[in-house]
């Protein structure tokens, strides 16, 4: 089964606006978070998206 466009993680520093059926980075700082992102991206093969200075998601496309 190949996946095709699919929220594969979803990392942030404010838990509270966060929900869903994704897996979910909680960090305490903007620099942990973009380097959880960098390093999910890889290991994930998605792409990383920034969406606000506190929210990323990666995706699959």
């Amino acid at each position: 089964m190949k996946m095709e466009k699919a929220v594969l993680a979803v990392i942030t520093t404010q838990r509270e606006k966060i929900g869903g059926g994704a897996p979910i980075f909680l960090c305490d700082t903007k620099e942990e978070m973009e380097k959880i992102a960098a390093n999910l991206e890889a290991i994930l093969d998605g792409i990383g998206h920034a969406l606000s200075d506190q929210l990323y998601i990666i995706v699959k496309h």
